[in-house]
C-alpha cells in the first residue's frame, strides 16, 4: 500500500491527520460541490424572502415576494409596454430581496420606496411609469421576511393569527346572536307587562311625531285588561339575564361594538408551562361561556324545562367538554426553543400533546448538529428533540408537522391545516440558524438538513383518514424514493473539459459544511487522488471487513469554487448510516420500500409461479405425444426464435433482456432516466449517459432475473472502476 494510500486509511479508521500526506480544512472554507451555484442567494429568484401579509385570509397570508411579482405581472406588463414593465419590476425585487438579506424586517410598501428610490436615480423616466403600473397591480403589504432564526417564531404567528382571526369572526357572531335573541326575549317579556303598557311607556313607544293623536292612559287600562295570566316565571327572567351577562363578560374575543367587562385573554405564549397554567386559571370562565352558550341556545328556541335541564346544566363540564365544544374557543400558540427546553418544560410539552387540548406548540430547533455525551467527539443529528416529533405520533391524536424553514412555504398548506386541527399540533421546525457556524445562508443550511436527510420533512394529520396512508405525508422531501437525493455536477477538469457526474447528498455533506466538525475531515492534495477514493454514498453501500482499501471522500468547493476531494472519518460514516436507518423507518411509515409488501408481493408472487407451474403440467400432461419429426424440429425452431428475439451483441455494450423482464421496478428506482418500461411494461436502457457505471452495476445485481449486462464502463474516469468491472463480470 502507498504511503499516501495509507495516510488516508489511517485518518479514516482513526481521524488523526498526517500532515505530509493530508491538509487540515478548516481555514479553507469549503462546501458542497453541489452548493457552488448558491453563493449569493440575493441574486436569485426563489421563495424568500416571504411576505407576511397584512389582514386577509389565512389561505393568502404567507406569499413569496417572486409570487407576488408574478401576479402583479400578469396584469401589468401587457401590450407594448409589457417586456419594458417586467424588466423593471424584476429589478426593483432584485434590489427589494437585497434589502430584505440585509435584516431590516421592515414593510413591502417601505422597502418598495426605498428600492425604487435608489433604482430611480439612474433610470429614464419609463422606470417611474412600470414602477407606478406594477405597485397598483400589487394589492396587499405586510412584513418582509428573510429565511433566519426569526423566521419559524414570526410566520407560524402570524398565520396562527390569520387562522384564529376567521375562527373569531364566526364565534363573535354567533355570540352577538344569542344575546339579541336573549335581549328579545326580555324586551318581549317587559312589553307585555304592566310596566311596560302604562301610558308613558305606550307614549315613548309611539313617538312625539302622533303623541297628540292617542289617549295613552285609555289605551293603558284597556291593554291591561288584556295582560296573559300566565306570566313571565321570575325565573326564567332572572336565568336569561345571569346568561346575558356571562356572554357580555366574556374575555375570550374582543367583544364587538362595545367595551367588554375585562380585557381580552392573550392565546401566545413563550412557555409550555404558563400556557398550561393559564388554561387551568381559565378553565372555570370557559366552561361557565361553554354553558351559556348551550342554554341560551335552549331558550332562544323555547325548549329549556326546568325540572329536566337545572339538574344537567348543574354538572356541566365536569368530564371536560368535548372537542367539538373546545373548538368554537381561541387556540393556544406555544413557541418555544429547542435550547432553551429543561427537563420540567418537556415533561409539560409532552402534557400538553397527550391532553387533547387545542394548544399548538412550535418547537424550533437551530442547531441539529450535537457531540454526544456518550462517546468520545461523536456526533448525534439532534436526536434528543427530534425525538419529540416521533413520540408525538404515537399518541395518534396529535397533528404532527416536521420541516425545515426553507421549506414552510412549500409547506403552507399542512401548516394551515395543523393550526386548524381540533385538537394539539406539533411543528417542529430546524432554522438554519446555526448557519453562523459554516458561512453559508441559513436558508442554505435549513435546505441541506433536509436534503441530507438529518431533517426530513413530514406531516401525520390524524383528522385525515383512518390509516397510515391516509394520514402521513413525505413526498416533501427530494427524490422520497431514494437513500440519498442524486444531483448532476458538472465541472471543468484540469485540460479544461467539461466533466458532469452523479453526486448523492449524504448527512455527510452536511456536516461538512460545518467547520466546528472540520476534524473529521482532510483534504487530499490533487497530487494524491487516486482509485484509493470512493464516493460517500459508495462507502455507506458496504460495510467494512477487515482493514479498508478504499476511502470515502466528498467533492467540495473552496471559496474561489475550486475543486477539491476530502475525506472523511469513520465516525462520520457510522453517524450517516444511522441517519439512513431512520430514513428507511419513515420511508416504510411513508409506504416506500415497505417491508410487509414486499413480504406479501414475494408471497404473492411465489403463489402465481406455483399455479402456473401447476397448469403448464396439468395441461402437458393431458396434451397427445407430438409426432416424432415435430419433436426433432422443436429445437430448432426454438431456437431460430431466441436468436431473432436477441440479436448478437458486443461484450462491451450495455443492455437488458427486455423480452424477459418481470416489472420489478428496481433498476427504474435506482435511476429513472437511464432505465424506462416500453409499452409492454418491460425495461430497456434508454439513456445510457444518463447515469454511471456504478448504477449500472448496481441495477445488475439488483435486477430479480440477472438480465441486465453493463458491459464495459463509458466514463474513464468515474471513480472505483476497478471494483464495479469485477462486479460486471458475473453480469457480462
Amino acid at each position: 500500500m502507498q504511503a499516501d494510500t495509507q495516510a488516508q486509511v489511517a485518518f479514516y479508521l482513526t481521524g488523526r491527520r498526517a500532515s505530509a500526506q493530508l491538509d487540515a480544512v478548516d481555514a479553507l472554507g469549503l462546501r458542497p460541490a453541489l452548493f457552488s451555484g448558491y453563493r449569493n442567494l440575493s441574486e436569485l429568484r426563489y421563495d424568500f424572502p416571504l411576505l407576511l401579509v397584512d389582514g386577509g385570509v389565512a389561505d393568502q397570508a404567507v406569499q413569496s415576494l417572486s409570487g407576488v411579482f408574478d401576479n402583479a405581472l400578469a396584469s401589468a406588463a401587457r401590450g407594448t409596454d409589457g417586456e419594458r414593465i417586467r424588466k423593471h419590476a424584476l429589478r426593483i425585487e432584485q434590489e427589494i430581496r437585497t434589502l430584505a438579506a440585509a435584516g431590516t424586517g421592515a414593510a413591502f410598501s417601505a422597502l418598495w420606496t426605498k428600492a425604487t428610490a435608489t433604482l430611480g436615480k439612474s433610470a429614464d423616466k419609463s422606470f417611474d411609469d412600470s414602477a407606478r403600473r406594477t405597485l397598483a397591480a400589487i394589492k396587499v403589504d405586510g412584513a418582509v421576511v428573510d429565511c433566519d432564526g426569526a423566521l419559524p417564531a414570526r410566520l407560524l404567528q402570524h398565520a396562527w393569527a390569520a387562522v384564529q382571526r376567521q375562527k373569531a369572526q364566526g364565534f363573535r357572531k354567533n355570540l352577538d346572536r344569542l344575546a339579541l335573541k336573549l335581549s328579545d326575549i326580555l324586551k318581549a317579556d317587559h312589553e307585555r307587562s304592566a310596566a311596560g303598557r302604562s301610558a308613558k311607556n305606550l307614549q315613548a313607544a309611539v313617538g312625539l311625531g302622533f303623541g297628540g293623536a292617542f289617549d295613552f292612559d285609555a289605551m293603558s287600562r284597556v291593554l291591561a285588561k288584556a295582560l296573559p295570566k300566565d306570566a313571565f316565571p321570575e325565573s326564567r327572567r332572572k336565568r336569561i339575564n345571569e346568561l346575558l351577562a356571562t356572554l357580555n363578560a366574556q374575555q375570550f374575543i374582543p367583544p364587538s361594538g362595545k367595551t367588554g367587562v375585562g380585557k381580552p385573554y392573550s392565546f401566545l405564549f413563550t412557555s409550555c408551562a404558563e400556557a398550561l397554567s393559564a388554561f387551568r386559571q381559565r378553565s372555570a370562565k370557559l366552561l361557565a361561556l361553554a354553558k351559556a352558550i348551550a342554554m341560551a341556545e335552549l331558550e332562544i328556541a323555547g325548549q329549556y324545562s326546568e325540572a329536566r335541564h337545572d339538574a344537567l346544566f348543574a354538572q356541566f363540564g365536569a368530564n371536560g367538554l368535548d372537542p367539538q365544544e373546545l373548538a368554537q374557543f381561541p387556540d393556544y400558540l406555544v413557541c418555544v426553543n429547542a435550547a432553551r427546553m429543561d427537563a420540567l418544560e418537556q415533561a409539560r410539552l409532552m402534557e400538553i400533546l397527550s391532553s387533547g387540548l387545542p394548544i399548538k406548540v412550535l418547537l424550533q430547533l437551530d442547531d441539529i448538529l450535537e457531540v454526544s455525551a456518550h462517546s468520545d467527539g461523536g456526533l448525534t443529528t439532534g436526536l434528543s428533540s427530534q425525538k419529540i416529533a416521533s413520540m408525538a405520533m404515537g399518541l395518534n391524536e396529535v397533528y404532527v408537522l416536521q420541516s425545515s424553514s426553507s421549506n414552510l412555504l412549500r409547506s403552507r398548506d399542512r401548516l394551515l391545516r395543523g393550526l386548524a386541527y381540533r385538537g394539539p399540533a406539533l411543528f417542529s421546525v430546524f432554522s438554519g440558524a446555526s448557519a453562523k457556524a459554516s458561512g453559508m445562508p441559513p436558508y442554505l443550511v435549513a435546505a441541506a438538513a433536509m436534503e441530507s436527510r438529518a431533517f426530513p420533512a413530514f406531516s401525520y394529520d390524524p383528522s385525515a383518514g383512518p390509516n397510515w396512508a391516509t394520514r402521513f405525508y413525505l413526498d416533501a422531501n427530494s427524490q422520497v424514493d431514494q437513500d440519498w437525493p442524486v444531483q448532476s455536477f458538472s465541472y471543468e477538469d484540469e485540460l479544461h473539459q467539461r466533466v458532469s457526474e452523479n453526486l448523492a447528498f449524504t448527512l455527510v455533506d452536511f456536516v461538512a459544511s460545518d467547520s466546528r466538525y472540520a476534524a473529521h475531515l482532510a483534504r487530499v492534495p490533487r497530487a494524491q487522488w487516486n482509485g484509493s477514493l470512493i464516493t460517500v454514498s459508495e462507502g455507506l453501500a458496504s460495510e467494512r471487513k477487515g482493514l479498508p482499501d478504499k476511502v470515502p471522500s466528498l467533492a467540495m468547493v473552496d471559496a474561489d469554487n475550486v475543486l477539491q476531494k476530502v475525506i472523511v472519518d469513520e465516525r462520520l460514516i457510522r453517524e450517516a448510516r444511522r441517519c439512513l436507518e431512520a430514513w428507511h423507518s419513515l420511508q416504510e411509515l411513508g409506504g416506500v420500500h415497505n417491508s410487509h409488501a414486499k413480504k406479501l408481493l414475494a408471497r404473492e408472487k411465489r403463489a402465481w409461479e406455483d399455479s402456473m407451474e401447476q397448469a403448464a403440467q396439468a395441461l402437458s400432461a393431458s396434451a397427445p405425444a407430438p409426432a416424432p419429426a415435430a419433436v426433432a424440429a422443436a429445437p430448432a425452431a426454438a431456437a431460430a426464435v431466441v436468436a431473432e428475439a436477441e440479436p448478437e451483441r458486443s461484450p462491451d455494450e450495455a443492455y437488458i433482456e427486455t423480452a424477459r423482464c418481470s416489472t420489478c421496478n428496481e433498476c427504474t428506482t435506482i435511476n429513472g432516466k437511464m432505465f424506462a418500461y416500453d409499452k409492454n411494461q418491460q425495461a430497456r436502457i434508454v439513456d445510457i449517459n444518463a447515469g454511471t457505471y456504478a448504477q449500472l452495476v448496481e441495477a445488475a445485481e439488483s435486477c430479480q432475473v440477472s438480465i441486465i449486462h453493463p458491459g464495459k464502463p463509458r466514463n474513464p474516469k468515474e471513480a472505483g472502476l476497478e471494483e464495479l468491472i469485477k462486479r460486471a463480470e458475473a453480469f457480462q
